[in-house]
């Protein structure tokens, strides 16, 4: 039997993102980039003011001192210059899972190496130093350019939760699932490599 990993705040660095620890000292940063109704169209909260980015932050940071998520602020390391945010959520070590989410860029940054490069830092170290065995992504079923995104990564999908969540608006949420799981991790991370280049 496996010794279960401790989960704690790291940072991860790759060629142009850097990933750190969340923290509320983030939020004038992330509310500049991130004060964009796009951004939080099918999203469980909307994010129009520093109250509600530092509502956000605490709300990851509660998760993090339960041990059942791990935040992070996305840094492009070449300009040294915040552009989003990620996690580690649901943490369940008991079983050697966990979901990356709340995943998000500023408009610039979309669609480019970013998401790329940030996915594979959080997946190298799932995989390879917290010993994981299978990472999740959910997205709404509507969010076609996430669903695409998440696809592009190598995840397998999985099916369709409806009514799953509801969103502090009280809209019911449909959340498809996807995977990807420890064996089917070297090649991912072999074709992930490439696109980065």
């Amino acid at each position: 039997m496996l010794t279960p990993p401790k989960i704690a705040p790291i940072t991860l660095t790759g060629q142009r993102i850097r990933l750190e620890p969340l923290s509320i000292g983030h939020a004038a940063a992330l509310i500049a980039i991130g004060n964009d109704p796009r951004l939080w169209r099918l999203q469980p909260y909307r994010i129009s003011t520093r109250w509600d980015m530092e509502r956000y932050i605490h709300t990851a940071l509660e998760q993090q001192t339960t041990g059942s998520g791990l935040p992070f602020v996305i840094i492009d390391a070449l300009a040294e210059r915040v552009i989003g945010s990620t996690r580690y959520m649901d943490i369940c070590l008991a079983h050697r899972r966990l979901e990356i989410g709340a995943t998000w860029l500023c408009s610039e940054y979309q669609r480019t190496y970013a998401n790329t490069e940030t996915k594979l830092l959080l997946l190298t170290h799932a995989f390879e130093a917290l010993n994981i065995q299978r990472v999740i992504f959910k997205t709404e079923t509507g969010n076609d350019i996430s669903r695409r995104a998440i696809l592009r990564l190598g995840a397998t999908e999985e099916g369709i939760f409806r009514r799953h969540l509801i969103a502090d608006d009280g809209r019911y949420r449909d959340m498809v699932y996807y995977s990807i799981l420890d064996n089917e991790w070297p090649s991912i991370k072999t074709r992930l490599s490439t696109f980065l280049y």
